[in-house]
């Protein structure tokens, strides 16, 4: 049996249907009000802050930030980003992704 194969139309939503996703979004929120302290966990200052940061301000989420890096698993940004172990190669690969350089300075004592 032949397999059937769908073409997927990809278009920018129209005015109308944007102000109809945006009432379904507002309804949904009024029934299903977010849990207190559910917000979004910081990251921790330095590193993982900056790659943040950068990865925000470009509109990159955790997949597209790997798959331009070149990493198979998104969770690997999302890691680096909470400030969880991680290689430093993968770090620096990321950095460059975003257009930043990891640089080693001396500690003043």
């Amino acid at each position: 049996m032949a397999e059937k194969r769908f073409k997927r139309i990809v278009r920018p939503a129209t005015a109308e249907e944007r102000k109809r996703h945006a009432a379904i979004r507002q309804a949904i929120v009024q029934e299903f009000p977010p849990v207190e302290g559910a917000e979004r966990q910081a990251s921790p200052v330095g590193v993982a802050a900056r790659i943040r940061q950068a990865r925000e301000a470009q509109g990159l989420t955790w997949y597209a930030l790997a798959k331009r890096a070149g990493i198979p698993n998104a969770n690997t940004v999302r890691d680096i980003e909470f400030g969880r172990d991680a290689q430093l190669s993968t770090v620096q690969t990321v950095a460059q992704a975003l257009g930043l350089r990891l640089e080693l300075v001396e500690q003043k004592v």
